[in-house]
């Protein structure tokens, strides 16, 4: 009969059994090869290549007159007015935006027909044709009066001294981007969820305090990201304001090459220009939806800086587990 002191205890451990790695007889865990992946890198970092070569390499691109036309007065100028004009745009767009939201989410069924329609009319019909029509308004409206309705007129002023190139392009841009805008608010408000609304209303809060401390924070992560390609987007259809003649970016290279008949460098000092501009616009879309990602996940996205130092540290580790392994002793004409 076996008594219970003759039983052996199980060692305890503090933790899990670890094999060490200088032992002989633990196999190696090699990581799965991916061919596929490798092979498809290859093929598609010799494509770029191929299409780098190509554009770096074709003098057609004439990359001189490209450099010494870059900075020039002109085109920054013509730069800043894009800028000003996106950036007019986008602020006008969304405050009219916004009111057409908040119309169309009332209760008031004329106010909701009406930002309908304002929204209907103004998305159905293309930019160029809007621009048109209010560049040629004065065919319609040769003065505009400031006076009793129905009765005299105490100011009057002619249309065509009063709507210029550049204010006729801020008010069919705005216009146009307003009801886009309204739709971005307006599905951003609907994406919150209505149980954030009925217990704000259980707290006392009124519709005021609820839709600013609570819906809108919270649709912000729906609306930043759409924003953002608005944003773009409108800084790239600033461009479409040639037509009225005003001085943007894409018309000041127009003039320079209708003068040197150097096509495509001018083109390419515009096309280089949007493609910076974008690009810091997009590095702070990613700041804006990271700081509304506050509130959905435990732990914020990582930025690009962190996340390339967190490649090259798990990188940096690989390389010396696999110098480490490499080291071990040879025991039994094996490692």
């Amino acid at each position: 009969m076996v008594t219970p002191s003759e039983v052996t205890p199980p060692l305890a451990t503090k933790g899990p059994i670890r094999a060490s790695a200088s032992d002989p007889d633990v196999p190696r865990i090699v990581p799965r090869r991916h061919a596929g992946r490798w092979l498809t890198a290859v093929v598609v970092l010799s494509l770029f290549a191929l299409v780098l070569n190509s554009v770096v390499r074709n003098d057609a691109f004439q990359w001189s007159v490209v450099g010494r036309y870059f900075t020039t007065p002109a085109v920054l100028d013509g730069l800043l007015l894009s800028l000003w004009l996106t950036a007019v745009v986008m602020v006008l767009g969304f405050l009219l935006g916004t009111v057409l939201t908040v119309m169309r989410l009332s209760g008031n069924a004329v106010l909701r027909t009406l930002s309908w329609g304002f929204v209907w009319v103004f998305r159905s019909t293309p930019l160029l044709v809007q621009l048109l029509f209010w560049f040629n308004i004065g065919a319609l409206y040769p003065t505009l009066g400031l006076g009793i309705p129905f009765g005299p007129q105490f100011v009057t002023v002619e249309t065509v001294n009063l709507l210029g190139p550049t204010l006729t392009a801020v008010i069919g841009l705005t216009l146009h981007e307003s009801a886009y805008a309204a739709e971005v608010v307006r599905g951003g408000i609907l994406s919150v969820d209505s149980g954030q609304t009925e217990a704000a209303q259980a707290l006392g809060l009124s519709r005021r305090h609820t839709l600013r401390r609570i819906v809108v924070p919270q649709a912000m992560r729906s609306i930043v990201p759409t924003a953002g390609n608005m944003l773009i987007g409108t800084l790239k259809g600033t461009s479409i304001v040639s037509v009225l003649a005003v001085h943007d970016l894409l018309y000041s290279v127009q003039l320079i090459y209708n003068q040197t008949y150097q096509v495509i460098p001018l083109l390419m000092v515009a096309t280089l220009w949007y493609i910076a501009v974008t690009t810091v616009l997009s590095a702070v879309q990613f700041y804006v939806e990271r700081y509304y990602a506050r509130g959905d996940f435990r732990a914020l996205p990582p930025t690009p800086l962190q996340r390339l130092r967190g490649h090259l540290t798990a990188a940096r580790h690989r390389l010396s587990a696999a110098t480490s392994a490499d080291a071990r002793p040879v025991i039994g004409g094996e490692r």
